[in-house]
């Protein structure tokens, strides 16, 4: 292993009196054959205090991010960039369910700080001067047969930390791990403790489920990890809005699935932009089947369920905005009946939401018989959209071959020229040759400039 990693944190182990070790992801997968790169997260450990680690840091020309001696956690940084988190041996107390642990003694012993972790496959230990492993646990034979195993028992593990119960649907999805049956049974029973946890780190925790085909190279992992949090009760407690399609039919000539397990598949084959507007894709069909029996007007619930749920999550205000209107917009021209008038308006409308809009309704049509042939709804916008650039139509008001300040020239009152450039934009999106300053000065002075 030895030869995979970063000379600096060579050089720290070197300088350190106490063994250096590295734990967690990074062992791991590094025994399961995974290649140690840019997305690797070094986590260190050793029965050194804060400043010893400290000392050989500074010697080795670390920079310090960060230093919390509660919890014996220091964030370093090397010359290259490199991230790594140190945290000194230690053995935790937990108020039930509460993520952050409110004992904490530190120790020597590396039985005690593995048994602090939460799964076996993540509390095996290398050695870095010494070039060897320390499985305290047994956790080496757990990441052979690709198995999730909790350190202490399921009950203990969940029922000491909330948090732990997203974790596990992560590390599935990262890993392909497999959870237990002792550790899916805890998961089961503690499920509610996720309520104990601060929405900010639930939906940190998501996010990282759905990027999870990252680490592991394989698009299926999101769907994994969905499921997980689906099997142990989870998903009911943090998106009770979405589980409420698990049973409820579609249609069977146009899906295989029902809402529930189609809204996680469409995240699992959507690009990683828009994968947060996919899984909410279909939030609204729950609602308005147990409102009005079918699912007619789920767009425009969704959206509105949609933001209810980030503003819930605290997630960013841009990646809400943007989610509520590709919720709202995912069924536009569903039935292929829009007139292609229509649909250059609504190109024009949406032209910077465009590609994600593309995306969202890609993997809609996938999710539905896992057809990754190309949407015909995509295929006839994007014909559309090409027909439009071929012509040259504006999209945007800068693009426009006049300005504010020529329609005033022309006489348009200033309170109305931000509604008159609009139209000019729609009417050129019919036709792009209308777009000089000739034909629209014209046209100005024909509607009444």
């Amino acid at each position: 292993m030895r030869s995979f990693l970063p000379e600096n944190l060579l050089r720290l182990a070197d300088a350190c009196r106490s063994p250096l070790y590295l734990v967690g992801g990074s062992v791991r997968d590094f025994l399961r054959g995974k290649v140690l790169g840019e997305n690797t997260d070094w986590d260190i450990a050793s029965p050194m205090t804060e400043e010893e680690l400290l000392s050989a840091a500074s010697s080795c020309g670390f920079a310090v991010k960060g230093v919390f001696r509660n919890t014996g956690t220091v964030k370093l940084e090397d010359g290259a960039g490199v991230a790594y988190e140190f945290t000194r041996f230690r053995s935790d107390k937990y108020v039930r369910g509460e993520h952050s642990p409110s004992e904490i003694a530190f120790t020597e012993d590396i039985s005690l700080d593995a048994k602090r972790r939460d799964f076996c496959a993540n509390a095996v230990y290398y050695d870095i001067k010494r070039h060897e492993f320390i499985d305290p646990l047994g956790g080496i034979e757990d990441i052979r047969a690709e198995r999730l195993r909790t350190v202490a028992p399921s009950s203990k593990v969940f029922g000491e930390d909330g948090l732990r119960l997203m974790r596990l649907a992560r590390i599935a999805a990262q890993t392909g791990f497999s959870p237990d049956e002792e550790c899916m049974a805890g998961a089961k029973q503690h499920c509610a403790l996720i309520r104990d946890i601060v929405p900010e780190r639930i939906f940190a925790e998501l996010m990282l489920l759905l990027l999870s085909d990252e680490k592991s190279g394989d698009r299926t992992a999101i769907h994994r990890g969905l499921h997980v949090l689906k099997d142990t009760g989870v998903l009911k407690e943090i998106l009770p809005e979405l589980a409420l399609g698990e049973g409820l039919p579609q249609r069977p000539e146009f899906h295989r699935y029902d809402v529930l397990e189609h809204s996680l598949r469409c995240a699992m084959y959507a690009p990683k932009e828009v994968r947060v507007a996919a899984l909410l894709h279909d939030v609204g069909k729950p609602f308005c089947y147990f409102r009005d029996g079918n699912y007619y007007g789920h767009p425009e619930e969704g959206a509105r369920i949609a933001r209810e749920i980030l503003v819930r999550f605290k997630a960013p205000k841009k990646l809400t905005e943007e989610t509520v209107r590709l919720v709202a917009l995912h069924m536009r021209d569903y039935n292929l009946e829009m007139r292609e008038s229509k649909i250059r308006r609504e190109i024009v409308e949406n032209y910077a939401l465009l590609p994600k809009l593309f995306a969202v309704k890609q993997a809609d049509y996938s999710a539905c018989k896992d057809d990754l042939s190309p949407a015909p709804g995509v295929v006839k916008w994007q014909n559309v959209l090409q027909k439009m650039e071929r012509e040259g139509a504006p999209f945007t008001l800068s693009l426009l071959a006049v300005n504010g300040e020529d329609l005033l020239a022309a006489g348009v009152p200033a309170r109305e020229v931000g509604e008159r450039l609009r139209e000019l934009l729609f009417y050129c999106a019919q036709d792009g040759s209308l777009n000089t300053r000739e034909k629209l000065l014209r046209h100005i002075s024909k509607t009444g400039g």
